[in-house]
């Protein structure tokens, strides 16, 4: 068990510029202001033409194909980059199933690496690259 802050866990820092994809009038206010004043930059969105340090993707049931949106989200990120995959918590509207992320981050070609609760109706999924076999 980490003591880290959920906002801790995200891995930012002062300086970090940090995509978000999929913003609507239900994601967590709090969360994006923490987030803004822990790395000093305003949140840009996906028709920026710039390399970002992470993507915050705030993804409900129904809003389209998850693999489609980490593979956008992949095009931003730095190298050391994080994805992270914002979704309501279960039991709240919008839900996405556990086995829908799952699958489509395999279809993806990417793997799961940690989820937890960031907000009081968001859970967070990070997604990364697959570690190539040597």
């Amino acid at each position: 068990m980490t003591n880290a802050s959920p906002l801790e866990r995200l891995g930012l820092a002062q300086g970090d510029l940090v995509m978000e994809i999929g913003y609507q009038d239900d994601c967590d206010q709090e969360l994006r202001a923490s987030i803004v004043s822990l790395t000093g930059t305003n949140l840009v969105d996906e028709k920026s033409p710039e390399v970002v340090e992470a993507v915050i993707i705030w993804l409900r049931d129904g809003d389209g194909d998850i693999a489609d949106f980490l593979m956008d989200g992949l095009t931003y990120l730095t190298s050391e980059g994080a994805l992270w995959l914002l979704t309501p918590k279960f039991g709240r509207e919008g839900y996405v199933e556990a086995s829908e992320i799952v699958d489509s981050v395999n279809a993806a070609g990417l793997s799961q690496s940690s989820s937890f609760l960031i907000a009081p109706n968001w859970s967070a999924t990070r997604i990364v690259v697959r570690k190539s076999k040597k």
